[in-house]
Protein backbone atom coordinates (compact mmCIF):
# COMPACT_ATOMS: atom_id res chain seq x y z
CA UNK A 1 0.00 0.00 0.00
CA UNK A 2 1.26 3.65 -0.82
CA UNK A 3 2.68 5.01 2.76
CA UNK A 4 0.53 8.36 1.91
CA UNK A 5 -2.84 5.96 2.58
CA UNK A 6 -3.63 3.54 5.31
CA UNK A 7 -6.82 1.01 4.72
CA UNK A 8 -8.91 0.32 7.60
CA UNK A 9 -12.17 -1.61 7.84
CA UNK A 10 -14.63 0.90 7.40
CA UNK A 11 -16.24 2.56 10.32
CA UNK A 12 -19.05 4.46 11.65
CA UNK A 13 -17.25 7.40 12.32
CA UNK A 14 -15.70 7.91 9.01
CA UNK A 15 -17.52 10.77 7.00
CA UNK A 16 -18.69 9.62 3.56
CA UNK A 17 -20.31 12.45 2.23
CA UNK A 18 -17.72 14.44 0.61
CA UNK A 19 -16.43 10.82 -1.41
CA UNK A 20 -16.90 11.26 -5.56
CA UNK A 21 -14.93 8.88 -7.32
CA UNK A 22 -16.59 10.04 -10.85
CA UNK A 23 -19.10 7.61 -10.69
CA UNK A 24 -22.87 8.81 -9.16
CA UNK A 25 -23.93 4.73 -8.96
CA UNK A 26 -20.84 4.37 -6.59
CA UNK A 27 -20.95 7.60 -4.78
CA UNK A 28 -24.15 6.43 -3.94
CA UNK A 29 -23.89 3.12 -2.84
CA UNK A 30 -20.72 4.11 -0.52
CA UNK A 31 -22.58 7.08 1.38
CA UNK A 32 -25.76 5.50 1.84
CA UNK A 33 -26.14 1.86 1.18
CA UNK A 34 -23.10 -0.04 1.75
CA UNK A 35 -23.85 0.46 5.84
CA UNK A 36 -26.95 -1.68 5.67
CA UNK A 37 -25.03 -4.11 3.81
CA UNK A 38 -22.30 -4.41 6.43
CA UNK A 39 -25.28 -4.84 8.65
CA UNK A 40 -26.69 -7.51 6.65
CA UNK A 41 -23.80 -9.25 6.59
CA UNK A 42 -24.08 -9.02 2.92
CA UNK A 43 -20.32 -7.81 2.43
CA UNK A 44 -17.00 -5.88 4.34
CA UNK A 45 -16.14 -2.70 3.26
CA UNK A 46 -12.23 -1.30 3.37
CA UNK A 47 -11.32 1.79 3.08
CA UNK A 48 -8.49 3.77 2.14
CA UNK A 49 -7.56 7.07 4.42
CA UNK A 50 -5.14 9.69 3.65
CA UNK A 51 -2.68 9.97 6.06
CA UNK A 52 -2.36 13.44 6.68
CA UNK A 53 -6.04 14.44 6.33
CA UNK A 54 -7.97 10.94 7.26
CA UNK A 55 -10.27 11.95 4.24
CA UNK A 56 -11.45 8.74 2.82
CA UNK A 57 -9.19 8.00 -0.62
CA UNK A 58 -11.08 4.65 -1.68
CA UNK A 59 -12.68 1.83 -0.79
CA UNK A 60 -13.42 -1.62 -1.88
CA UNK A 61 -15.93 -4.13 -0.59
CA UNK A 62 -15.59 -7.75 -0.32
CA UNK A 63 -17.97 -10.67 0.34
CA UNK A 64 -17.78 -14.40 -0.54
CA UNK A 65 -18.81 -15.87 -3.70
CA UNK A 66 -18.11 -18.80 -6.28
CA UNK A 67 -17.19 -19.54 -9.93
CA UNK A 68 -19.30 -21.84 -12.33
CA UNK A 69 -15.96 -24.06 -14.29
CA UNK A 70 -17.79 -23.83 -17.40
CA UNK A 71 -17.33 -19.62 -17.54
CA UNK A 72 -13.05 -20.47 -16.73
CA UNK A 73 -10.98 -21.05 -19.97
CA UNK A 74 -10.47 -24.46 -20.41
CA UNK A 75 -6.40 -24.68 -19.91
CA UNK A 76 -6.87 -23.89 -16.41
CA UNK A 77 -9.83 -26.01 -15.80
CA UNK A 78 -7.53 -29.08 -16.80
CA UNK A 79 -5.26 -28.49 -13.47
CA UNK A 80 -8.60 -27.51 -11.59
CA UNK A 81 -9.92 -30.03 -8.70
CA UNK A 82 -13.18 -31.32 -10.87
CA UNK A 83 -15.54 -29.13 -8.74
CA UNK A 84 -19.00 -27.57 -10.29
CA UNK A 85 -17.83 -24.16 -8.81
CA UNK A 86 -14.94 -22.96 -7.10
CA UNK A 87 -14.70 -20.78 -3.72
CA UNK A 88 -14.13 -17.03 -4.62
CA UNK A 89 -13.99 -13.71 -2.63
CA UNK A 90 -16.15 -10.77 -5.04
CA UNK A 91 -15.05 -7.57 -5.07
CA UNK A 92 -18.63 -5.82 -6.14
CA UNK A 93 -17.26 -2.36 -5.41
CA UNK A 94 -13.80 -0.40 -5.98
CA UNK A 95 -13.13 3.21 -6.52
CA UNK A 96 -11.15 5.61 -5.93
CA UNK A 97 -11.80 9.29 -4.70
CA UNK A 98 -11.19 12.08 -8.10
CA UNK A 99 -9.08 13.83 -5.77
CA UNK A 100 -6.89 11.07 -5.12
CA UNK A 101 -6.72 9.46 -8.21
CA UNK A 102 -3.32 8.95 -10.71
CA UNK A 103 -1.42 7.88 -7.49
CA UNK A 104 -1.63 4.29 -7.90
CA UNK A 105 -4.47 3.51 -5.16
CA UNK A 106 -6.74 1.72 -7.39
CA UNK A 107 -3.97 -1.21 -7.72
CA UNK A 108 -2.96 -0.59 -4.52
CA UNK A 109 -6.32 -1.25 -3.32
CA UNK A 110 -6.83 -4.86 -5.66
CA UNK A 111 -3.40 -5.56 -3.69
CA UNK A 112 -5.36 -4.94 -0.38
CA UNK A 113 -7.93 -7.25 -1.60
CA UNK A 114 -5.70 -9.99 -2.65
CA UNK A 115 -3.95 -9.75 0.61
CA UNK A 116 -6.95 -9.92 2.96
CA UNK A 117 -8.53 -12.68 1.03
CA UNK A 118 -5.68 -14.68 0.78
CA UNK A 119 -5.19 -14.20 4.94
CA UNK A 120 -8.52 -14.57 5.56
CA UNK A 121 -10.23 -18.06 6.73
CA UNK A 122 -12.54 -19.25 4.30
CA UNK A 123 -10.01 -20.70 1.56
CA UNK A 124 -11.03 -19.07 -1.92
CA UNK A 125 -9.07 -19.73 -5.48
CA UNK A 126 -9.88 -16.15 -6.94
CA UNK A 127 -11.16 -12.81 -6.42
CA UNK A 128 -13.67 -11.73 -9.08
CA UNK A 129 -14.71 -8.62 -9.55
CA UNK A 130 -17.76 -6.64 -11.53
CA UNK A 131 -16.42 -4.13 -13.68
CA UNK A 132 -18.80 -1.30 -13.76
CA UNK A 133 -18.02 -0.33 -17.43
CA UNK A 134 -15.65 -0.46 -20.16
CA UNK A 135 -13.00 1.89 -18.55
CA UNK A 136 -13.50 -0.27 -15.17
CA UNK A 137 -12.99 -3.67 -17.30
CA UNK A 138 -9.80 -2.74 -19.11
CA UNK A 139 -8.26 -1.54 -15.62
CA UNK A 140 -8.70 -4.97 -14.01
CA UNK A 141 -7.53 -6.80 -17.74
CA UNK A 142 -4.37 -4.42 -17.25
CA UNK A 143 -3.63 -6.13 -13.46
CA UNK A 144 -4.24 -9.26 -14.49
CA UNK A 145 -7.61 -10.37 -14.75
CA UNK A 146 -9.76 -12.48 -16.88
CA UNK A 147 -13.32 -12.09 -17.91
CA UNK A 148 -15.85 -15.22 -17.28
CA UNK A 149 -16.85 -16.76 -20.41
CA UNK A 150 -20.82 -16.23 -19.45
CA UNK A 151 -20.28 -12.32 -18.21
CA UNK A 152 -17.82 -10.23 -19.86
CA UNK A 153 -17.63 -7.60 -17.29
CA UNK A 154 -17.07 -10.11 -14.40
CA UNK A 155 -13.50 -10.81 -13.99
CA UNK A 156 -11.87 -12.99 -12.31
CA UNK A 157 -7.79 -13.73 -11.06
CA UNK A 158 -6.72 -16.56 -9.63
CA UNK A 159 -5.09 -15.73 -6.10
CA UNK A 160 -1.86 -17.04 -6.81
CA UNK A 161 -1.31 -14.96 -9.58
CA UNK A 162 -2.64 -12.24 -7.80
CA UNK A 163 0.25 -12.93 -5.06
CA UNK A 164 2.80 -12.57 -7.71
CA UNK A 165 1.01 -9.35 -9.79
CA UNK A 166 -0.17 -7.35 -7.26
CA UNK A 167 1.93 -7.89 -4.01
CA UNK A 168 5.24 -7.45 -5.04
Amino acid sequence: MNSAFRVEVLASNQDRSGFRCGEPILDKYFETQVSQDIRRFVTKCFVALDNESDLVAGFYTLASSSVSTTDLPEALVRRLPRYANLPAARTGRLAVDQRFSGRGLGAALLGDAVARTVQSGPAAWCLVVDAKNETAAAFYVHHGFQPLASEPRTLFLPLATGQKLLLR
